[in-house]
């Protein structure tokens, strides 16, 4: 583990951490946009490859020698991928950063002077914009038990009235001024690396999704703050790495795996059958609404999402959350879901 001061002692002010997997088509731009707008700050790029086959690790070896590149042989997912490149950062900060994603000149030597003068800021996101500048709400209060069935009650219009209502997201605030939030997106966290190793990095058991949620809840934890400032902004393709790649039927119901785990370390057997009961109800009212547009106007991706919330109501009605998580057993759907995560 290296300290903040022994960062300070090897010049190292920033590690900046990318976890590709067959990212061949924009790891070039995004670290081409690294090297040519960061003038200031002193930092080190280091690359985690999960088993890419289109080339990416030998693409960025050849244009980019001074990147070091970590291959891992195989697809750790997103925590444990990070983890490998966090665990060899030697940065007073670690960026945790998509390989979709263009930095805007200046934009990390100014957050990285940002973060020195809030020394209370545990972590800190930035302002980032799809590529045709429309924001990406990728600040987000904590998810809880009453937000989830505020979600499945739709009850998240009342925020505008009262914080206490959220359904997963700020209803008054859209990322035009500095405040304290709950997490950040895992495409940009700038994250304090003492402590960020301190953490031990990202919660492996989190696969898909709630691994930025859980690591920006434990560094609240700690005494820290979660902060987002619109001074600086990157722009972000997003869906790269994801749901473009994988069949969204499994996808949806790993997720929602990840959900269970994440309720079950905060808030134990009685809050993953909440969370069920949450979920039963919200999918239930969706799937009356979808049916009901699908009568008016049938379009495939309509059908599509209709056959996401089938699955996932018919998962969710079978499973037992406490067996899941405790035993990791699943129901079986009498159906082949296809592109699940094997291992866990």
């Amino acid at each position: 583990m290296v300290s903040t001061e022994e960062s300070e002692k090897l010049g190292m002010k920033l590690s900046i951490v990318i976890l590709c997997w067959n990212d061949l088509k924009v790891i070039g731009d995004c670290l081409r946009s690294i090297y040519s707008t960061t003038h200031v700050t002193e930092f080190e790029v280091i690359v985690s490859d999960n088993g890419s086959t289109d080339g990416s690790a030998q693409y960025i070896r050849q244009e980019f020698p001074q990147v070091q590149v970590i291959e891992n042989g195989r697809n750790l997912r997103f925590a444990k991928g990070n983890n490998v490149a966090i665990r060899a950062s030697r940065g007073e900060y670690v960026l945790i950063l998509n390989p979709d994603t263009i930095m805007q000149e200046g934009a990390l030597d100014g957050i990285v002077k940002y973060a020195d003068q809030h020394p209370e800021a545990g972590a800190i996101g930035c302002r980032i914009v799809f590529p045709n500048g429309v924001v990406q709400p990728v600040q987000r209060p904590i998810h809880t038990i009453r937000s989830e069935w505020c979600w499945a009650l739709g009850l998240g219009v009342l925020a505008r009235i009262s914080d206490w209502f959220h359904a997963g997201s700020y209803a008054n605030w859209h990322g035009e001024t500095e405040r304290i939030v709950g997490w950040l997106a895992g495409c940009f966290i700038l994250a304090r690396g003492e402590l960020l190793r301190n953490l031990g990095g990202f919660d492996e058991q989190f696969f898909y999704y709630y691994e930025d949620t859980d690591l920006c809840r434990r560094i609240s934890e700690s005494g820290y703050s979660v902060l987002y400032t619109p001074k600086f902004t990157i722009a972000h393709l997003g869906g790269q790495s994801t749901v473009n790649r994988l069949n969204p039927v499994g996808f949806a119901v790993d997720g929602e795996i990840t959900r269970y785990l994440y309720y079950y370390k905060y808030d134990g057997r009685k809050g993953v059958r909440s969370c069920r009961r949450a979920s039963l109800v919200g999918l239930t009212i969706r799937r009356i609404a979808y049916r009901l547009r699908h009568l008016f106007r049938s379009t495939e991706p309509t059908r599509k999402r209709q056959q996401i919330l089938r699955t996932l109501f018919a998962w969710n009605y079978k499973v037992d959350p406490v067996r899941l998580v405790e035993n990791g057993e699943e129901p079986s759907l009498g159906m082949n879901l296809t592109d699940r995560v094997v291992e866990r």
